[in-house]
């Protein structure tokens, strides 16, 4: 496929920001729609109130109400989940609850969700009551096995709701259809933070608060857990992303997280969004993609820093197990992408199924996310989950609500698919494998019909062309500190014609380069990650090229040194 650059157009003048910042940042921020100097405030004061997320009040009393009970609090076996998990438990014990634990389903043995079979493992602990965070919302037959049994519960949960809610004491659900809160952006672990920041106020209005530590203190883990599930840095993530990151950078972290970047190679005093991305979040994840994700709860929950550093080892020996498996799968599933291009040379579907007899259940949604990256569309990649049932990971591209085309599917064709949920960006399911065929034309089709589907698929958005002498250390350091960025608030990228001078690839995959800008005489150190596929060799363009790229600030040996992160070298001319 031939890729087009489009360029973000300014919403606002730069003058709209007070001319106070570096110029390439404020046309980054006005290209983002803000609007003032004001909306880039992270402080506390600006998130949004507690108090108006609907279900906050009847949650606080139904948790206030077993304070003396056991609450059992079961997660998801993903980052979100894990944080969530831990910042329930940890918030819960220090607010004086008598006995409050942990269980997050083995994937591979009991599937997502509160299912009946998680609840009968529950009941073994005597819970009165059972909080769970984000997950929960389409659990209508495992609550309603939980109050046969006595149980309690309480939903905090951020996806998309099903045409029946379960029968929950309470649901604290900011996507719920009657929700008029103002961001429906928060992450599993945003709302756990918002439900525990309002019992930890309520104690302290009733004077039983004391000196416990305040919800606030958990900040970081709410960081991790909103960037690690990509969801949009709206206004208010960005608060609480913000918020997290300086804390962590100020040394006032679990343990585990700390651990973690230890294990990660990255430096806590300047940490970024993209170093919780890309280094912390995919050790933990390994845990439930490849064991259990109990290993990186009790890593996010221990106090002693010797017993989390050994934690956060065996969840670095995961996630090199994980990455060897999704090298593997990769290269089976691009494989395939292949074929799929001949003989137009173009993938000719909207939506692109994918299916491997020898492919790992927890890494499927990895494999997914690199396709999709590739193809442009969105991609599904399903694994046996026994012998009559397949369960797929959804990633898609924007524009394309991947939680409503299944949806759709669901609708147009009843039966088709058993289970599925998730939100816009990324979504499971579970379906027959005799029926994966009928499937993956459905959801062909039904992207096929989806406005942006033919519109984003070849598009490369960037944030238009740098003057010489604005690519320069200082302006990728401005961008840097201007973060957080994320999903829906993209780092910035630019566009802009440069000569190969020299180049040569690394570990067969990676491309480091030396390009100049012509006629200029200035030359920049740049890298290309991943950008040849089985160790094809690399032809250095002839004459003036187009990249994408990003500023990095490159560290070595104590140097800060500027590199552009190539994303696409394209045509000099369209």
């Amino acid at each position: 496929m031939s890729l087009r650059i489009v360029r973000r157009a300014a919403l606002l003048g730069p003058s709209a920001l007070g001319g106070r910042l570096h110029p390439v940042l404020e046309r980054v921020y006005a290209a983002r729609g803000v609007r003032s100097a004001a909306e880039l405030d992270t402080s506390l004061e600006r998130l949004l109130p507690v108090g108006t997320l609907e279900g906050i009040p009847a949650a606080v009393e139904l948790l206030l109400a077993h304070r003396a009970g056991r609450v059992l609090v079961v997660g998801d076996f993903d980052a979100d989940g894990a944080t969530s998990c831990a910042l329930v438990v940890r918030a819960l014990r220090g607010c004086g609850f008598a006995a409050a634990d942990f269980l997050v389903p083995n994937r591979f043995q009991f599937g997502y969700g509160l299912t009946p079979e998680i609840v009968a493992l529950a009941a073994e602990r005597a819970p009165s009551l059972i909080v769970t965070v984000d997950n929960g919302i389409s659990s209508t037959s495992g609550v309603a096995a939980a109050r046969a049994r006595g149980i309690d519960v309480l939903i905090t949960d951020h996806h998309l709701a099903g045409a029946q809610l379960p029968d929950a004491n309470v649901i604290v659900n900011p996507n719920l259809a009657a929700s008029r809160f103002g961001s429906r952006a928060l992450a599993g672990v945003g709302v756990a933070f918002y439900v525990m920041a309002a019992v930890r106020r309520a104690l302290d209005r009733a004077g039983l608060g004391g000196t416990r530590p305040k919800v606030a203190e958990l900040l970081d883990l709410v960081a991790l857990g909103t960037v690690a599930d990509v969801v949009p840095l709206d206004a208010n993530n960005r608060v609480l992303v913000a918020q997290g990151l300086k804390r962590i950078r100020a040394g006032r972290c679990v343990p585990g997280i700390r651990a973690l970047l230890a294990v990660a190679g990255r430096t806590a005093v300047d940490l970024t969004a993209a170093d919780l991305a890309f280094g912390v979040a995919p050790r933990l994840n390994a845990a439930g993609r490849i064991d259990d994700m109990t290993i990186g709860v009790q890593c996010l929950l221990a106090d002693d820093e010797a017993h989390a550093q050994y934690l956060a080892t065996r969840l670095d020996a995961l996630n090199e197990e994980r990455r060897a498996i999704e090298a593997r799968m990769q290269q089976e599933a691009l494989g395939a992408v292949r074929q799929l291009r001949e003989p137009a040379g173009s993938v000719q579907r909207s939506g692109v199924c994918l299916f491997d007899e020898g492919w790992h259940q927890g890494v499927v949604g990895l494999v997914a996310s690199r396709v999709k990256e590739r193809v442009r569309r969105p991609v599904i990649a399903f694994a046996s989950a026994d012998a009559a049932t397949l369960r797929g990971s959804a990633r898609s591209t924007p524009g394309i609500h991947i939680r409503d085309v299944l949806d759709s599917i669901a609708a147009r064709h009843p039966g088709l698919i058993d289970r599925f949920g998730g939100h816009a960006m990324a979504a499971g399911l579970t379906l027959e494998r005799a029926k994966l065929d009928e499937f993956a034309r459905a959801f062909d089709e039904e992207v096929a019909r989806c406005p942006a589907g033919t519109i984003a698929a070849d598009a490369v958005e960037t944030d238009g062309e740098l003057a010489v002498t604005e690519i320069a250390l200082a302006t990728a350091e401005a961008l840097r500190a201007g973060g957080p960025w994320g999903q829906a608030f993209p780092e910035p990228s630019f566009d802009g014609l440069f000569s190969v001078r020299s180049a040569r690839v690394i570990a067969d995959r990676h491309v480091k380069m030396w390009v100049e800008v012509p006629r200029t005489g200035r030359s920049f150190d740049a890298i290309a990650f991943n950008h040849l596929e089985d160790g094809a060799p690399f032809d250095p363009p002839l004459g003036p090229t187009r990249l994408v790229y990003r500023l990095e600030v490159n560290e070595y040996q104590g140097e800060r040194r500027l590199q552009l992160l190539v994303e696409h070298l394209l045509p000099a001319t369209p």
